[in-house]
């Protein structure tokens, strides 16, 4: 079982609920990241993100100068437009019900409490790393798509194919709703691969070979 405290960040930059506007965006500057827990006296009070700084900062069509604008920011502080209370998961939560709370509520970290103190930080990209470690992302192979009975033994006589024909699993994912199985493979002759998936009763859906893909770029 994945838990969020064998992925989530340990170190966790943090700030008061008096922290002036501009200090929290140099300190997300600084350490390229986009939230920010809001903490006093050791305490959880709140939490601020990237996204809530654009929200309160002037809007460019303001008709207040440069220096108004500084002026105006340096004394707003985090506590007039921190998020507040704050929904935190405990190291010992499943990763999959961490990803399903974000989902639901629309957010995209999880501050990780022990004890009633900030352990660490769970972000959308700390689980999106992890799923594709699970996929096999950037690693070249074959990936094959198969569905197969929902019977005893049958997703083992799949891995049995895949080895037959000299392969070596990198990833296998499964969809229990259409009984698919997602496969990504090293080394397996894929005529000999097909042959021994017929025979053992899984049906071929979709196959692919070839390196990673490489994103293309517009405009």
């Amino acid at each position: 079982m994945m838990l969020v405290g064998q992925h989530m960040v340990h170190h966790v930059h943090t700030v008061s609920p008096t922290t002036n506007y501009r200090e929290a965006r140099e300190l997300m500057k600084t350490w390229r990241i986009r939230r920010l827990p809001v903490v006093e006296h050791g305490r959880l009070v709140g939490i601020i993100s990237e996204k809530d700084l654009l929200l309160t900062a002037p809007s460019p069509a303001t008709t207040l100068s440069v220096y108004e604008i500084y002026t105006l920011l340096d004394k707003l502080e985090v506590k007039q437009f921190m998020k507040h209370p704050v929904i935190t998961v405990g190291p010992d939560c499943p990763l999959q019900d961490a990803a399903q709370i974000m989902l639901t509520n629309k957010i995209g970290c999880l501050p990780v409490m022990r004890a009633g103190d900030l352990a660490g930080i769970i972000t959308e990209t700390d689980i999106m790393r992890v799923l594709v470690n699970l996929l096999g992302g950037g690693e070249p192979g074959l990936n094959f798509t198969v569905r197969i009975k929902d019977e005893p033994g049958t997703l083992a006589s799949v891995a049995s194919a895949v080895a037959q024909a000299g392969g070596n699993i990198v990833s296998i994912t499964s969809s229990p709703h259409s009984g698919e199985v997602n496969i990504k493979e090293q080394g397996a002759n894929i005529d000999k691969l097909r042959q021994l998936l017929r025979e053992a009763g899984a049906e071929l859906v979709q196959i692919q070979n070839g390196q990673p893909h490489t994103p293309q770029m517009f405009g």
